[in-house]
């Protein structure tokens, strides 16, 4: 099988583990800079060229792409697609959990639990949006923010309204969502490969701080994890549409909540922290699922 990885840096962590795992298994791999990539579009013949050769032959091919490169990552992608290469996780689940508010919309629509998230779009409403999370402390995110960067915690009415109100006069777009206190700054990464969690850790934010991202000084550890907290991380990650995807779940005195899911989890952690080959892992599951021309959201939102 020829299998290529859309990443900017082959150097990378999870991009090395990939390639490593594919060749264990005997197939052929290339890492394939989605920025290098130029398109041919059209009816009869669309195709890649990348460095000035077309991309041909390809079974298979693992999205790796930066939120930053959202969007022509993601062109790329579609038009893999259209060629009718086999991709890990589909364009179109991948911009769907990019989104923020859309996916936390997605979520909620399909009866999944998530702390109270709130939007608007006028400072004039936003005491009326406090008062719909139970007031402060709330956290406060920018929708294109990743890695812990954008959000804030307000732990006073007035602290929540001077930021909103800030944000708002830099035309931001932002959420506020419910503090869960009893999740004590933790939060427990699931990776879902298709119909399992694969391996599960818990991030631990450093003292004084909330936000539990590794980038942002977290420690990660392994975690043994409820039936229930397993069914809401396989069920999240299918309400995008998502292979494989990092949910990130808070323990809550109502049960498991969803914080958010990602199309594009990091493996260094998670294999380090639980011992487990998670890129071996996505691997198996392209061997066993990739097939031409299986895109199965064929352009639907």
């Amino acid at each position: 099988m020829k299998i290529g990885i859309l990443s900017r840096n082959a150097k990378l962590y999870s991009t090395r583990r990939l390639v490593e795992a594919a060749k264990a298994a005997g197939h052929e791999v290339q890492v394939i800079d989605a920025l290098r990539c130029y398109m041919n579009i059209n009816a009869r013949t669309p195709s890649i060229h990348y460095k000035g050769e077309a991309l041909e032959d390809f079974d298979a091919i693992i999205p790796r792409i930066g939120a930053s490169v959202t969007f022509y990552g993601t062109a790329v992608l579609r038009q893999f697609e259209t060629m009718g290469v086999y991709p890990l996780n589909e364009s179109v689940a991948i911009t769907r959990s990019r989104d923020k508010l859309r996916s936390m919309q997605l979520l909620a629509g399909k009866g999944i639990d998530m702390p109270i998230t709130g939007f608007a779009n006028k400072p004039g409403d936003i005491p009326d949006m406090l008062d719909m999370n139970s007031g402060p402390p709330v956290v406060i995110k920018l929708l294109e923010g990743t890695q812990g960067i954008g959000v804030v915690l307000a732990e006073t009415r007035k602290a929540a309204e001077s930021v909103l109100q800030a944000f708002m006069g830099l035309k931001a777009n932002i959420m506020v969502q419910e503090y869960i206190d009893e999740a004590k700054g933790a939060d427990i990464r699931c990776l879902v490969i298709g119909d399992r969690v694969w391996a599960s850790m818990k991030r631990q934010a450093p003292d004084g701080e909330f936000r539990s991202n590794l980038h942002r000084g977290g420690s990660a550890a392994l975690v043994r994890i409820t039936p229930e907290e397993r069914a809401v991380a396989v069920r999240a990650a299918k309400t995008m549409g998502l292979n494989v995807a990092g949910v990130d779940l808070l323990r809550s005195s109502r049960g498991p909540l969803v914080l958010e899911v990602n199309s594009s989890p990091g493996l260094e952690g998670i294999e380090k922290a639980t011992g487990k080959d998670v890129a071996g892992g996505i691997i198996a599951f392209i061997e066993k699922n990739a097939r031409a021309n299986r895109t199965r959201t064929r352009g639907k939102g």
